[in-house]
């Protein structure tokens, strides 16, 4: 089995760097077009190009041979519609509060506090799945919040709002998270995805409706960006975990705060915050902390 993952690992790697670059580029977009197009429209239109894409691919599935590729894409009845409905009203709310600090935060920071993110779903796990919480856990928890205390620094400056934003859209992910596990694997990826796409739809066109503009042609790349990179990184990110274990995918996903801190001292001559380094670090230990048991119980297998 160590072989095999070891064998496995560039390629989870080579997903994980389009991960990277998606999210990247998914972030870069938004910060491009931050106080030009409303956020919920930014989040409307992604939803809508990636229906699109889905629709495609479902289409490019009815006249495919290949039997795998039809049976994910073709396969879309849930049989709890209700909790893709709860997972995608908290992830809309997520994407939300991301974007908004995008615009508002240097890249590094919001990204930084998006790696709260396991640490919340382990919390609404334990309550809402009666999941333990182990010592494991707990140690990685608490190092979690050390990070959040690194980055914000309570009592040395005033905590910005925008960064309690972000850690609300942290908590917002948590829960969707939390809703995908519940499904319990019964439904594919592409399933997930599509429900995604099909319910926030909707969401983000009824809260355009009021403050509603059409986007120019300089827009209407970066938004097209947004929809395939959000898709691109769901698709690379589970690629990533189909070749590695956890613990690996989540350590290559650290990544992402060096290269997205890089891009804004380049593009946006964002100052480097050391904080937000050591703050980073903290969670991705215990990221690993936490996935520790995951790796020897997989190894035993």
């Amino acid at each position: 089995m160590d072989a095999f993952h070891h064998q496995q690992t560039p390629r989870a790697a080579a997903w994980m760097a389009g991960a990277l670059a998606s999210f990247s580029t998914m972030a870069i977009s938004a910060r491009e077009l931050s106080g030009e197009i409303a956020v919920h429209q930014q989040l409307f239109f992604r939803s809508a190009i990636g229906f699109l894409c889905l629709l495609l691919i479902m289409l490019v599935a009815r006249f495919s041979h290949s039997n795998h590729l039809a049976s994910s894409a073709l396969r879309l009845r849930s049989q709890r519609p209700g909790l893709h409905v709860l997972r995608n009203v908290f992830h809309f709310g997520g994407q939300y509060g991301w974007f908004v600090g995008i615009g508002l935060l240097p890249l590094a920071e919001v990204f930084a506090l998006e790696f709260t993110v396991p640490f919340w779903t382990m919390l609404i796990a334990a309550v809402a799945l009666n999941e333990a919480i182990t010592r494991r856990k707990l140690i990685a928890i608490v190092m979690g919040l050390l990070g959040v205390l690194a980055i914000v620094q309570p009592g040395y400056s005033i905590v910005d709002s925008a960064s309690l934003i972000v850690l609300a859209a942290a908590i917002g992910y948590a829960v969707s998270h939390t809703c995908t596990k519940a499904l319990g694997g019964a439904d594919s990826p592409f399933t997930i995805i599509f429900y995604m796409c099909l319910v926030q739809l909707p969401i983000g066109f009824v809260l355009s409706l009021a403050h509603w503009q059409w986007p120019d042609s300089g827009q209407w790349g970066w938004l097209l960006l947004i929809g395939l990179m959000a898709l691109s990184a769901h698709f690379c990110m589970s690629k990533a975990m189909h070749y590695a274990e956890v613990s690996v995918v989540v350590t290559l996903d650290f990544l992402r705060l060096p290269l997205i801190a890089l891009l804004g001292v380049v593009l946006y001559a964002e100052a480097f915050d050391w904080a937000i380094l050591l703050g980073g670090t903290l969670m991705l230990a215990g990221n690993i902390i936490a996935l520790q048991p995951l790796r020897k119980q997989g190894r035993t297998r």
